[in-house]
């Protein structure tokens, strides 16, 4: 084991060698620097990097791998420090290579319905730059996270009930491995019959198989019309049926979110609305105006088999923004109608039909535990939040908040769910994938081993590494 002198040694050789290959000023050991590297929106304990990087190129990115192995030390992949689980914490310390200035569109192929883009691009400046070819990228988790760091946690949101989630829409990935060598793990092609699927293997791998240098995506039309509304219900079983219901008579919905009594109250006070404090859905629909207008219609009566209370569309691009807005602000409804309080925010995905059940199991935990906190949902595909409002200073409030997002787990793999829909395992669900995964999670165990053998691609994360 190395002394304190001699690590600090290693660490001066190390930004030495950093220097010598990249520009001086794409290398900081600035403690400010330091400390906006070491944490995430998570409400996970914070951890120093010792050196971060800014490349420009995946070569560059190539050379830092090259370096870490050399040099055995632990490399993190950051993108905007958005994720929910502790993914880009580094609590080995180490390198943290953040790719905030590979933020280029470097191709949209408008014929092709693709996009190639770098990593630091974010999910608001690439649909900036489509919007000029008529399209639009869909994946949509509510933060405005980069493509990088949406691909390595799969990230979904609001409109995966029609697109899909984050693999879905992943053709090609160029990849940096541990060892500096880079990859494509797929091509252009729309499907592909050839090979193990490494894109599916990549994406969700939050960092401990590659660093992402390009990737290249499915992109859509944008649609002609869009309708959105509000369908109110007297219990969350209605409003879950309802959905059940929807999806059963095949209309394309595009967003469909389940919002809890506690949720809407924090709406109305932050966002200034009089909507009716009773569980609702958020609904969105996509096509041609002559065909929405059957389908809404269609729709109305189905939810009226669902006791609903009331509902409410907006076709107008301003009233119908108010109203995503609304559902997008709910955590930040929550920190402000809490202050001095952290968010923590959690996620499970059940069965459609097992949602009803999981959300009321939910709220039943929140008032048996006394924790503030309202549930919502992307209800199309059975995955759902819970978001607490914690004292971190108060232990026993933070027992409680450990206790009741393992309550909520537990009952999701019970009946076939997963501990994590699209938030990642990170650092915060990694004592859940024994359970969930059995032997399964031996043969991931062994892909690591096998593309990072010094476990030096953000360790500790998703498997452990083991030894340590």
């Amino acid at each position: 084991m190395q002394t304190a002198d001699e690590n600090q040694t290693a660490k001066a050789n190390l930004v030495s060698a950093l220097k010598a290959f990249l520009r001086e000023e794409q290398v900081t050991t600035n403690q400010t620097i330091l400390e906006l590297h070491s944490k995430d929106e998570s409400y996970h304990t914070p951890s120093l990097p010792d050196i971060v990087v800014f490349p420009m190129t995946a070569d560059e990115v190539s050379g830092i791998m090259k370096l870490a192995q050399q040099y055995q030390v632990p490399v993190v992949p950051f993108g905007v420090g958005s994720s929910l689980e502790g993914h880009a914490i580094p609590y080995e310390h180490g390198i943290t290579v953040d790719f905030t200035l590979m933020n280029k569109v470097l191709e949209v192929r408008e014929d092709d319905f693709l996009v190639k883009v770098q990593p630091g691009v974010t999910r608001s400046q690439l649909n900036k730059e489509l919007k000029k070819y008529g399209l639009f990228f869909p994946v949509d988790p509510g933060a405005d996270a980069t493509l990088g760091g949406m691909a390595a946690t799969n990230a979904s949101g609001t409109t995966s009930v029609k697109y899909g989630v984050m693999r879905d829409q992943v053709l090609d990935l160029e990849v940096v491995l541990a060892d500096g060598e880079m990859i494509h793990t797929g091509s252009m092609a729309a499907k592909s019959s050839s090979g193990y699927h490494l894109n599916g293997l990549f994406v969700g791998s939050e960092g401990t198989l590659g660093c992402f240098t390009e990737l290249t995506l499915k992109v859509y039309g944008i649609p002609e019309f869009t309708m959105a509304g509000r369908a109110i219900f007297k219990t969350v079983d209605d409003a879950v049926g309802a959905v059940v219901g929807i999806l059963q008579a095949g209309i394309p919905i595009a967003r469909v979110e389940l919002v809890d009594e506690e949720s809407i109250h924090q709406v109305n006070l932050f966002s200034e609305t009089s909507y009716k404090v009773q569980p609702t859905l958020f609904l969105e629909f996509h096509g041609n105006e002559a065909g929405l207008q059957q389908d809404v219609n269609f729709m109305k009566d189905i939810v009226a088999d669902f006791n609903c209370d009331g509902i409410e569309f907006e076709t107008d691009n301003a009233a119908r923004n108010q109203l995503w807005e609304a559902r997008h602000n709910l955590a930040y409804a929550f920190v402000h109608g809490n202050p001095g309080k952290k968010l923590m925010v959690t996620d499970v995905c059940v069965p459609i039909s097992e949602l009803a059940g999981a959300v009321n199991h939910a709220r039943q935990g929140l008032r048996t535990l006394g924790l503030t906190g309202g549930l919502t949902g992307h209800v199309g595909d059975g995955n759902f939040h819970a978001l607490l409002m914690l004292d971190l200073n108060n232990q026993e409030e933070i027992k409680k908040a450990e206790q009741f997002n393992e309550l909520i787990v537990m009952y999701a793999l019970e009946r076939g769910g997963t501990c994590t829909g699209e938030h990642g395992v990170g650092i915060g669900k990694q004592k859940y994938q024994e359970k969930e995964h059995g032997k399964a999670l031996l043969v991931m165990e062994k892909i690591k081993a096998v593309l990072d053998p010094n476990c030096i691609l953000n360790p500790n994360k998703i498997v452990k590494t083991k030894g340590q």
